[in-house]
């Protein structure tokens, strides 16, 4: 967890925070680390010991408590010994603020072989972790994909959210109705094709047999390099039951991480093994790849929506809104670019 640009000085709540949640007496309160819909905060105490204060607020728009579900996921790990994940000491949830054991370290950057195969032997554990008694009181990861018709669901959904926000946003408009809009119909007849072909039912939920723990925002981008060059992961705030499909796809896609084609097969590769009890994990991969890509399409364009913008606000955003808009659509034709090679000749 390492200093950026949040908001410059801690709010009085986040000092009040600290001081009940903290063990010891708090000597210092510094912004602190990255976050998409949260602020952190490093506390330091009298004994030189350092502490992560995060704060989720509550937003109208989303009812999901990510601070219980980072808490619950954070926890289960900790029980389980999984040592690649930050502690959770304390929290209180009326206000939205959780301590956390603090990560000193540095962003990925550029993933190297030792990062890939740590991200695999990550989500390994994972899987491991699946067979946990106590795993069976984990919740769905946030939308959980069971089948490839519900990530075509979730497609339509925010594909119709965002047409809902573009008629006073013209660029937005033109993006989705001349180039999305008709991706979507070519996507959905050839799913339809494909898994006649491949003998797979689109719209059968995966058995929960078959399901794997994941993170649901998986990735280098939530991730940080400690001294001794081992990998902690970050940010469980959607962690759940969910296909391990989506899993490696999410990972492969993510538009943080700018994988290579290459980097991505050593990453899928190893990745892969952990769920060869799953005969139909290949197909399912083949099939699922261009609808997560047009999914990932419209999550970057989140920002489009007036909504989402007050998330980034509050976790420190300090970029002008029409230059990140400008780069979340640009990155929205990007993925776009990548689907004609994925319709011809999807990966195996």
């Amino acid at each position: 967890m390492t200093p950026s640009s949040p908001p410059a000085e801690p709010d009085p709540a986040a000092r009040a925070a600290a001081a009940r949640l903290c063990p010891e007496t708090v000597v210092a309160l510094h912004p602190g680390g990255r976050g998409g819909n949260s602020r952190l905060y490093r506390v330091e105490g009298a004994s030189g010991a350092v502490y992560a204060l995060k704060h989720y607020p509550r937003f109208t728009h989303d009812r999901r408590d990510r601070l219980d579900t980072e808490w619950r996921a954070l926890t289960f790990l900790a029980e389980a010994g999984e040592a690649a994940v930050p502690r959770p000491l304390a929290r209180d949830a009326a206000t939205g603020f959780a301590l956390l054991s603090w990560i000193e370290g540095t962003p990925v950057g550029v993933a190297d072989e030792a990062d890939l195969a740590a991200a695999a032997a990550f989500a390994g554990r994972l899987h491991t972790l699946a067979r946990h008694p106590a795993a069976a009181r984990l919740p769905l990861a946030s939308e959980a994909c069971l089948a490839p018709a519900t990530v075509l669901e979730q497609v339509d959904h925010r594909l119709e959210r965002l047409e809902g926000a573009a008629s006073a946003q013209p660029d937005l408009a033109a993006l989705l109705a001349g180039e999305i809009r008709p991706w979507r119909h070519r996507v959905g007849a050839w799913l339809t094709a494909e898994a006649a072909a491949l003998d797979l039912d689109p719209a059968q939920d995966l058995p929960a047999a078959r399901r794997t723990l994941s993170p649901s925002d998986f990735g280098f981008h939530n991730a940080l390099r400690r001294p001794d060059g081992g990998l902690t992961f970050l940010d469980f705030e959607y962690f759940g039951w969910d296909d391990p499909v989506k899993l490696l796809a999410d990972f492969i896609l993510h538009p943080g991480m700018d994988l290579t084609p290459a980097q991505a097969g050593r990453f899928l590769a190893p990745a892969a093994r952990h769920y060869a009890a799953d005969p139909a994990l290949e197909r399912r991969l083949r099939i699922s790849l261009p609808l997560y890509t047009l999914r990932w399409c419209l999550i970057v364009l989140n920002e489009f929506l007036p909504e989402r913008w007050q998330g980034r606000a509050f976790a420190g955003q300090a970029a002008e809104r029409g230059a990140v808009l400008d780069r979340q659509a640009a990155k929205a034709r990007a993925l776009l670019n990548r689907l004609p090679s994925l319709l011809m000749d999807p990966p195996t």
